[in-house]
């Protein structure tokens, strides 16, 4: 890695908003000159695989392992203007363990939601369920790199109920028709990236602009959570350098370099001390 991406480490006040709020916003993570290239590969994604969902035009599509699908991909995984704020929050025994790239076209103006409520949820399903504690344990988050912008509300805006990440049970109103009263939009930008802690309650909002939203989530994990998606990922392997086999899941000590893992397994933490961090 270059060691400039040293200069983008989390700041006291992202660390603050993350602990107290459970996300932050990082303003131009991408530059914009690069987003087209993006936009166009989530277009042709989105185009092969729309059909074999059975989903029309207006629905939102929600395409998982995007991260093999093309090597535009791929350096968005240590992004130097993002990947020192995921290990100064997670450390260095990490891995990408899922990524997902949704798009969500308008809604018809006279289509109905089928609930009042959005669809609030917290993020790695049975761990939500399995594991004991209030709140439970971190254990991962995600990056969502915006490709439109979000700046106005009802462009299908990420939705997040500040500091919900603290409590298991948020407290949604009795009345299912009425929102949580602290949740708001997330108004982010083409080109911003949204981190969340997994334990943040968050929610995909309803687009009703004229542009259909896109964005592109990656998630970090410890090395022994399973990975969420199939990652399909062993033809980027032999180029990769050390840190980058590391996220893609290389284990070179095979069980033991997830739960147990020497430094041959997490070469992030060797860069890190061979550079005072």
């Amino acid at each position: 890695m270059d060691p400039t991406c040293l200069n983008y480490i989390l700041t006291d006040q992202e660390r603050r908003q993350f602990e107290e709020d459970g996300y932050f916003v990082v303003k131009e993570a991408l530059p914009r000159d690069m987003i087209p290239d993006l936009t166009t590969t989530i277009d042709r994604i989105d185009d092969e695989m729309r059909p074999q969902l059975g989903n029309g035009p207006h629905d939102s599509c929600n395409h998982f392992d995007f991260i093999g699908k093309s090597d535009i991909f791929l350096d968005l995984l240590d992004w130097p203007k993002t990947f020192p704020k995921v290990w100064d929050i997670l450390g260095a025994r990490i891995q990408l363990y899922h990524s997902h790239v949704i798009v969500t076209p308008p809604r018809p103006q006279d289509l109905e939601p089928q609930s009042a409520r959005l669809g609030w949820h917290q993020d790695s399903g049975r761990l939500n369920i399995e594991l004991e504690g209030d709140p439970r344990p971190r254990v991962s988050l995600k990056v969502g790199f915006f490709l439109t912008s979000t700046l106005e509300p009802d462009r299908g805006n990420f939705h997040v109920i500040p500091g919900s990440h603290l409590h298991n049970d948020p407290g949604f109103p009795e009345d299912e028709t009425l929102e949580h009263p602290d949740a708001i939009p997330v108004l982010a930008d083409a080109g911003d990236a949204v981190f969340f802690d997994r334990r943040l309650w968050h929610a995909a909002g309803r687009n009703y602009s004229d542009v259909t939203r896109k964005v592109m989530f990656y998630g970090y994990s410890y090395r022994w959570l399973k990975p969420r998606d199939n990652m399909t990922v062993a033809h980027y392997m032999q180029r990769s350098d050390p840190v980058r086999r590391q996220l893609l899941g290389a284990s070179p000590n095979g069980g033991f370099g997830f739960t147990s893992p020497s430094d041959e397994d997490v070469p992030l933490k060797t860069w890190l001390e061979r550079h005072s961090v």
